[in-house]
């Protein structure tokens, strides 16, 4: 007989990141400084600002499993996107800082790096953000959590730079070894640069996503799911008219249908939730126990 594995919790697996993202932001730091690299420093301010937001992020994560309260009676689900915005935004500047501070270092001559601390930094450092990111990768296939989709971006990013160091160092080696080593300087800023321009689309992709939900946008998909299950039960059931609304906010989808029938039309309350039941079932996904459903019926078009 199979055994089941326990999945831990979303809190449980932001924590276990929080940890090692310290490690890497402490080794980022002290072996950049050994190295002489700015690229490393960058990797472990990186890094820094990746704990910083995991610990926000986790506070959060508890947060909007709580039940509302007098003062929050949706709930705290709109905290995830204002989350997910600071991110993304607190990402994206840390990548616009890495690229001003590459440019100023390729004028001003480059600097030089030590290859094998730089080596013994990515071994670590990539061994470490490789594990992390299949973890949670494993993991959110049952939580589907956006949180930890979101570090497990962080990670492929902490990942990318150290990968892109590395091969930049040993380029620079090669470079000095066949008779170019006046090019060797140049090699630290000049991959900074091109790692903060790499990865800037993760931080963009981020916050696109995020602002919608801020704004509460409709989400195409949901709405092409309304419509089309609204069809059927139009057919079905003879009603006259509907409207509907709908955002996402996190984990949460809102959805609001007003619901225009005849006014001889001769339902009782519970064949009205029968039809309420028939909704949500059409509506999938976006009807689970995360949700706000709300099915209102009228007679007058005012109320749509």
């Amino acid at each position: 007989m199979a055994v089941k594995t326990a999945v831990p919790s979303e809190q449980k697996v932001l924590s276990l990141s929080i940890v090692l993202s310290g490690l890497v932001a402490l080794l980022g730091i002290v072996f950049g400084i050994l190295s002489g690299s700015q690229s490393i420093v960058f990797d472990g301010i990186f890094s820094i600002v990746d704990v910083a937001m995991c610990v926000l992020v986790l506070f959060v994560s508890r947060l909007v499993t709580r039940n509302a309260t007098p003062h929050f009676q949706y709930g705290f689900w709109h905290f995830e996107p204002l989350v997910a915005v600071l991110n993304g935004a607190i990402m994206l500047t840390v990548c616009v800082y890495g690229f001003i501070n590459s440019c100023k270092s390729l004028l001003s001559g480059g600097n030089t790096v030590e290859l094998g601390m730089a080596s013994i930094y990515a071994v670590v450092v990539l061994a470490a953000c490789a594990g992390m990111y299949l973890y949670e990768r494993k993991v959110n296939v049952v939580l589907k959590s956006e949180f930890i989709s979101i570090d497990m971006k962080s990670c492929i990013m902490s990942g990318a730079i150290t990968l892109a160091l590395f091969l930049s160092f040993a380029l620079a080696e090669f470079l000095g070894w066949i008779g170019h080593a006046e090019f060797k300087p140049y090699a630290d800023p000049a991959i900074l640069m091109v790692i903060t321009i790499g990865l800037s689309p993760i931080p963009i992709g981020i916050l696109r996503r995020a602002v919608k939900e801020v704004f509460l946008i409709a989400p195409r998909d949901a709405s092409r799911r309304i419509d089309e299950v609204m069809t059927g039960i139009r057919e079905r059931h003879g009603i006259a008219d509907y409207r509907a609304y709908a955002a996402k906010s996190g984990r949460i989808h809102v959805i609001d249908i007003s619901i225009l029938v005849p006014e001889d039309w001769d339902r009782t309350v519970p064949q009205l939730d029968a039809i309420r039941s028939e909704i949500a079932a059409g509506l999938d996904q976006y009807a689970t126990l995360d949700r706000w459903l709300t099915i209102a019926f009228t007679t007058r078009q005012q109320w749509l």
